[in-house]
């Protein structure tokens, strides 16, 4: 898969700033006096979706219009964001919208995708059951199928590493969390299209380790994923196409524990009073791992979402141990 031109990640903002503003990037003194280190938060918890996939939505979504008219409806498989995206842009393009979450979903999030027009369907134990499940209905119902990864998803990440980019100053590294792999492909293609020399870094919950696994052994590597408190992280087997943009574009992945990524989620409210999800605290849980390598440098950290159960924040903040 090519990664989009700047030509490319332009037209999608174009398209994009149609239904959203850019989300800003931050530098958080408290922060940064906790990493010791200049560090630079994107705030895509900002979004109408409060994360950053209704972005690559919008793109593929609008794209679909123009390409597929006579589209009877899509369907996706989700933990949440990439769910809330696709049921949000499909609204506001006027296409019926059937969305699949495991068994156990997150309450919060399957409330907000049937709120935006979904017809929700709980099927599977995991995001990979769901997946499999979201294929055969799609067939049965003649819906297309909108994985979470796929090129226009990539050109949506990509305006929001453009924005943070060109906003921000010159990074020395940046620490993205990987899903599926959608965000820090778009991240590699605007970084690459710049001609920076920023590092980037991503991020694995080490109960769902199979990007990590991958990314050492050269090869796809499949592996149990039992992070309680990342969902958006929850990834089974890796997306091949983006493995081979991670392989030529990552300088290395960091696993963090859900005691990590609760200590960054209690750190962001603390310091910001933003509200991070697991997923999205993982990147800053990255940077504090790698705090001593950091001191006296310039970073930026992708916080990819915000929506967390109130129930599981409570417990985050209260220093209980997820479940």
């Amino acid at each position: 898969m090519m990664l989009p031109s700047l030509a490319e990640i332009r037209e999608a903002q174009d398209v994009l700033y149609r239904y959203m503003p850019p989300t800003p990037q931050y530098s958080w003194p408290l922060i940064n006096q906790r990493l010791g280190a200049e560090v630079w938060i994107k705030h895509e918890n900002h979004t109408p979706v409060g994360a950053f996939k209704i972005r690559g939505a919008l793109i593929y979504t609008d794209w679909l219009r123009k390409t597929q008219p006579a589209l009877k409806g899509v369907i996706a498989a989700t933990r949440g964001n990439h769910g809330q995206g696709v049921a949000m842009a499909a609204r506001l393009h006027g296409i019926k919208c059937i969305i699949v979450v495991p068994y156990g979903n997150s309450v919060e999030k399957n409330r907000a995708m049937i709120a935006q027009g979904a017809e929700l369907v709980e099927c599977g134990q995991d995001f990979q059951d769901s997946l499999e499940y979201a294929r055969v209905l799609g067939a049965e119902r003649g819906f297309l199928m909108i994985d979470s990864f796929h090129e226009r998803l990539v050109m949506g990440t990509a305006t929001y590493a453009l924005e943070f980019l060109q906003s921000a100053p010159t990074l020395d590294r940046v620490y993205v969390p990987i899903g599926l792999g959608s965000s820090i492909s778009g991240f590699s293609a605007a970084r690459n299209v710049l001609g920076l020399q920023t590092e980037i870094v991503g991020v694995v919950a080490s109960g769902s380790p199979s990007y990590a696994l991958s990314f050492s052994q050269r090869k796809i590597v499949e592996a149990p994923s039992r992070t309680a408190l990342a969902d958006g992280l929850a990834c089974r087997t890796p997306n091949a196409y983006a493995m081979q943009i991670i392989w030529k574009n990552v300088t290395r992945i960091v696993e963090v524990s859900d005691a990590d990524i609760a200590v960054a989620m209690r750190a962001i409210f603390q310091d910001t009073h933003n509200v991070a999800e697991g997923a999205a605290a993982a990147a800053l849980a990255g940077a504090m791992q790698e705090r001593e390598a950091n001191r006296g440098k310039r970073m930026g950290v992708v916080l990819t979402g915000g929506n967390v159960d109130a129930d599981v924040f409570a417990r985050v903040l209260s220093g209980e141990t997820a479940r």
